[in-house]
């Protein structure tokens, strides 16, 4: 029998623990400016990120009123509550399970002049495989793409399809923020975003291994 525990039961129990473990991490960062002008004058953008780099990403961007594309499933709403409680905003829906609404709601976020992290090879892979969802949403909404990939010297891996990354105490953790882009119009253009995102996702996070 396998047991299901309450999504706010895990939160209760996981939330101080991954606090208190990220607290203790040494935080470089890699050409931040090719992002922190966005953020400054308010500039809608989209966080391209592979899923396993997401912890600590989630930990360095808290507080900034991102929205997090999330799963619809149980393991989705672990993450969204934890996210949630970093002062991030919440977009349901995956490109397994309410992929249209997921892409509609990313939408309406950065006509809002927000911005919205994506996982395109998220919530069940394969591994670092791009989906296009991303790129769509980024290019209805005329949004700046930002690739952003986060490494540590020291981490627990799980044993999961995107190898979860876990940086242990005290880790060196380096975020690298890659060439930011913006999507040209029509199916061409959307080919071309495609083409390009999974291009600078591999200069700054290389390939799988």
């Amino acid at each position: 029998m396998r047991l299901r525990v309450p999504p706010p039961l895990v939160g209760w129990l996981a939330a101080p623990a991954v606090r208190l473990l990220a607290v203790s991490w040494r935080i470089r960062t890699v050409d931040e400016g090719r992002w922190r002008p966005l953020y400054q004058v308010g500039r809608a953008h989209v966080f391209l990120l592979w899923h396993e780099a997401l912890l600590p990403l989630l930990w360095q961007h808290r507080r900034q009123g991102i929205a997090i594309v999330v799963s619809e499933a149980r393991d989705g709403q672990y993450l969204a509550d934890f996210a949630l409680s970093l002062g991030y905003r919440a977009v349901r829906g995956s490109s397994t399970r309410g992929a249209a609404r997921a892409l509609l709601g990313a939408v309406r976020e950065l006509e809002g002049g927000r911005s919205v992290a994506f996982t395109p090879d998220g919530p069940q892979g394969p591994r670092r495989e791009l989906k296009p969802g991303v790129v769509a949403a980024a290019q209805r909404a005329g949004a700046v793409v930002v690739p952003i990939h986060a490494e540590a010297d020291r981490c627990w891996r799980l044993h999961s399809w995107d190898r979860f990354m876990i940086p242990k105490p005290g880790a060196r953790v380096t975020i690298r923020y890659g060439r930011t882009f913006e999507v040209a119009g029509g199916e061409q253009g959307l080919a071309r975003g495609i083409g390009e995102a999974a291009a600078r996702l591999e200069e700054i996070a290389g390939t799988v291994g």
